[in-house]
Parts: C-alpha cells; structure tokens; sequence
C-alpha cells in the first residue's frame, strides 16, 4: 500500500527548485501525493509528480468551494474556485469547505482532511495557509517537516523538524518508512 505525502505550501509561488524535484521524488519512490488541488506549490508538485515516468501513485487533490454551502440555494450553485483542479490533479475531492488562509484551522476548512488523510506532510515555503495547515499537522500529532532554505519556518523551532535542504527531507521522508 502506497503512503500519502501532503505536501503543503504556497499558491501563488511554485518554488519550483523545491517542488519540482520533490514531486518527482515522491512519484519514483511509490508514494502517492495529496494537496489542495491549486496553483503554486500544488500545481508545480503535482505535476513534477504526474510526469514521472512509471509512478505508482496518484495525484489527490482536496478542493475548497467557492463559497459557503450552508443553504439548499447555497449547495445548488456549488463550484470550486476559479483554476481548481489544477490540471494535475487525478482524483479530485470536491468538498463543501470554503475557508483557508488565516481561516484555515476552522472545520470549515479542506485542510483538517488534507492533513488527516496523509501518513506524513511535508511543508514547502508559504503564508498563512500553509502555516494553518502546519499548525494542524502538530495538533493532529502527524510527522511533518518544514523545508525551511531561508528560516521562513524558524518560528517552529523546537516544534517540529525542520530542514534547510530537500536531502534532508528525502532523508525524514525515509525514516518514516512506508506503510
């Protein structure tokens, strides 16, 4: 059985020298990936990961809704946000859950089930969304390591493993073994 690596991080930046190489990394050793099914980071990982030759894997992406599904007239204009799914994304999780950003640690939020559905996450530079979903991962007591080139993530210091470098997270991804 393939472990699910979430890897989280900014939507507006790929941080392509980071993502790129770790989503091919992820196809080649067997894992599959999920993450919010958006641009940036989740789009750049996505499909480093989707244009690996002989992955085993998939791409799982979690969408948020466009807005607030809490009516009868609410649920029946439901739609994903503009450019969701990003065109990597293989199994799509549309959900009723708007919020992120400095709201993302709401339940009305996808990333409770991004982070409780993956075995590990791994965190790429990001704002505030990213920063939620971290803030989850260590509430929810999941394996997370924060790839941190430019200490953007030292304010976690003691609280969660933190690497300078992908070999690094190569090196955690690892240790968590496969389960």
């Amino acid at each position: 059985m393939n472990k699910i690596v979430a890897v989280i991080g900014s939507g507006t930046e790929a941080h392509t020298r980071l993502s790129q190489p770790l989503g091919k990394y992820l196809a080649e050793n067997g894992f599959h990936l999920i993450n919010g099914g958006g641009a940036g980071v989740m789009e750049k990982t996505a499909r480093a990961f989707y244009e690996t030759q002989n992955r085993k894997g998939k791409v799982i992406g979690v969408l948020p809704s466009s807005h607030a599904c809490e009516t009868e007239m609410d649920r029946s204009q439901y739609k994903s946000p503009p450019n969701y799914p990003n065109g990597f994304t293989e199994i799509i999780i549309r959900t009723h859950l708007p919020d992120s950003g400095t709201k993302g640690k709401l339940t009305s939020s996808r990333n409770h089930i991004i982070i409780l559905s993956a075995g590990l996450i791994v965190a790429l530079p990001g704002g505030s969304g990213t920063r939620s979903e971290i803030e989850l991962a260590l509430d929810y007591k999941k394996p997370v390591i924060l790839l941190s080139p430019d200490e953007e993530w030292k304010s976690f210091k003691g609280k969660a493993e933190i690497a300078a470098g992908l070999d690094d997270v190569i090196r955690f991804i690892e240790s968590e073994g496969k389960c």
